[in-house]
């Protein structure tokens, strides 16, 4: 491509939007999971140490028994090592932390040591794609231990018990949800892919067709990495291969869409997977998963990429540095005696660009401010027992996660009273005390850690479209090249196609961070369209060379 060929959108400040990011949306599909899961993780060391009369070391279990929000969005296969990882990861920034509490009670210090926590654990979080709910679990905690009155010799004990904790959660958030559906995330991965093949059969154009593929991507990733295959894994391959062939080839119609709807139905409800009927080369198709499934054993060059000095996520780590310990030391001299709050505050707003952040920052404000209100009518309530307080306690903890997905505001009314109930199992504390410290804490923390986010540049965001503009090139070269031979392998193709397709999804991704940030250089935007216009040929004349979906017929189930 010529450099003529070229334009580039001139980025400017953007207009933040004010009612927008407030609106509420349909909840997940899979809320009640993380929900129930935090739920029985808690409950079960919480009655223990009501048991022994210990609520005091509440905060230590809760540090394990958080662990259960992770993976599930992840085939177990993977969730199991992803969930074991958070417990390590977990324990470990609560043990620095404790043995800083522990040495020294210089609040400068403690505040600076929390925003490097909170930037170390945004980084790795983003690098390894933990996914939710990210890093902001791993800073409430670490935050949290760091100005909590401790001896050295305590922190031993202290982080047996999280691990205690962790050691229930594990089996909670992977052992459990198998037992009772051992295909779950893989079935609701096809669905989605389904689902969305079947939106764009409805209303084709390019906005539908780059929702499909990304979504027919997340299956295919989500199939390979759930392990060896089995019966009912083939007949969800299978279903894929027809989402994808749907979307990239031929012009859907009402039918069609009706189709790929009820199967995404079927594969969503308890009954058998759906068996589709064959189509030609749907078999070398599935040849060519089981190569990409053998060849994927490298994942920590996933992690050491986004660790690399020149990483975009570096500029967003330190903003999350920046931002945290500002926040802290604001609220220290504003006379907070709980400056954590701040730091949490401030490390929950950085998303990947500034649009992003002004609207969590937005969503945090109005949610905590609605928060104490709900912590203040029902603290009398909480306070009458300790068995009171630990049932409010799963009562706000279920409630985040049930709401959390319809706007992160709506979870944070809820987290609110959670996180400043918390306090209440070491001890009663002034009401009015507590909620003059949140509102303030709140305020600080959003409105420094935005400036910061503002002030901080991300200048590699651009840099990473064009990184990825060139990947998509080369992944569409390629794919060219491969479909010129006189007798192309099917297996061949299909790895071309799901190279490409990845790079396409690369690339959405990126020009949508890019264009959510400021004060960087210029976007290629019409290069990027030029580019996802000229994949989605090119995928679709891959689908095509392989062979049409056959017309569907009344099919059996596995």
């Amino acid at each position: 491509m010529s450099d003529t060929s070229i334009r580039f959108r001139k980025p400017a400040v953007r207009r933040l939007p004010l009612t927008g990011p407030l609106r509420l949306v349909r909840p997940s599909d899979m809320w009640f999971k993380p929900a129930t899961s935090v739920v029985v993780a808690t409950a079960v060391p919480n009655l223990v140490l009501l048991c022994l009369g210990r609520l005091d070391l509440v905060m230590y279990t809760m540090a394990g028994s958080l662990c259960a929000l992770y993976g599930h969005n992840l085939p177990y296969a993977r969730r199991a090592g992803t969930v074991a990882a958070v417990v390590l990861g977990m324990t470990a920034g609560l043990g620095i932390a404790l043995v800083l509490a522990s040495l020294t009670g210089s609040t400068a210090v403690l505040i600076a040591a929390g925003a490097l926590l909170a930037a170390g654990q945004k980084l790795l979080c983003d690098a390894s794609r933990v996914g939710p709910p990210g890093p902001v679990i791993f800073t409430f905690v670490s935050s949290a231990a760091l100005f909590v009155p401790q001896t050295l010799g305590q922190v031993p004990g202290h982080l047996v018990l999280t691990l205690g904790a962790g050691a229930v959660s594990w089996p909670v958030s992977v052992v459990a949800p198998a037992l009772i559906r051992r295909d779950g995330p893989e079935r609701r991965a096809t669905a989605r892919a389904l689902n969305a093949a079947a939106a764009h059969a409805e209303a084709p154009g390019h906005a539908t067709r780059r929702a499909a593929v990304a979504a027919v991507h997340a299956a295919w990733q989500t199939l390979i990495a759930a392990g060896r295959p089995t019966p009912a894994r083939r007949a969800l391959e299978r279903l894929v291969v027809h989402a994808e062939t749907s979307v990239l080839t031929g012009a859907p119609d009402a039918a069609d869409a009706a189709r790929l709807g009820e199967w995404a139905r079927r594969t969503r409800a308890r009954g058998p997977v759906p068996a589709p009927p064959g189509a030609p080369g749907t078999d070398a198709e599935l040849f060519g998963v089981e190569a990409e499934r053998a060849a994927r054993h490298s994942s920590p060059r996933a992690l050491l990429k986004g660790l690399a000095p020149g990483s975009p996520l570096l500029p967003v780590a330190a903003r999350t540095l920046v931002g945290c310990a500002l926040a802290g030391y604001v609220c220290s001299a504003a006379g907070v005696g709980r400056p954590y709050w701040a730091i949490v505050t401030a490390a929950s707003l950085y998303q990947a660009n500034v649009t992003l952040s002004w609207n969590r920052a937005l969503q945090r404000t109005l949610g905590n401010l609605i928060g104490v209100l709900v912590f203040a009518a029902v603290l009398p309530a909480a306070r009458s027992t300790p068995l009171a307080l630990i049932g409010f306690c799963l009562l706000f903890g279920f409630a985040a996660e049930a709401l959390i997905t319809r706007n992160y505001w709506l979870g944070s009314v809820a987290v609110t009273p959670m996180a400043l109930l918390v306090l209440e199992y070491a001890g009663s504390h002034p009401a009015g005390e507590l909620i003059g410290d949140r509102v303030l804490d709140t305020v600080i923390g959003a409105s420094v850690g935005f400036l910061a986010a503002v002030v901080v540049t991300n200048r590699r965001a651009t840099g990473r479209v064009e990184r990825a503009l060139a990947a998509a090139e080369q992944a569409r070269a390629h794919a060219v090249r491969t479909l010129a031979a006189p007798e192309p392998a099917p297996a061949a193709l299909d790895a071309a196609r799901r190279r490409l397709t990845g790079s396409l999804v690369e690339l959405r991704e990126a020009d949508d961070t890019a264009a959510g940030e400021w004060w960087q250089r210029a976007l290629p935007q019409e290069a990027v369209l030029a580019a996802e216009q000229a994949g989605h040929r090119t995928l679709a004349a891959t689908a095509k060379r392989q062979g049409p979906t056959a017309p569907a017929q009344e099919n059996g189930a596995v």
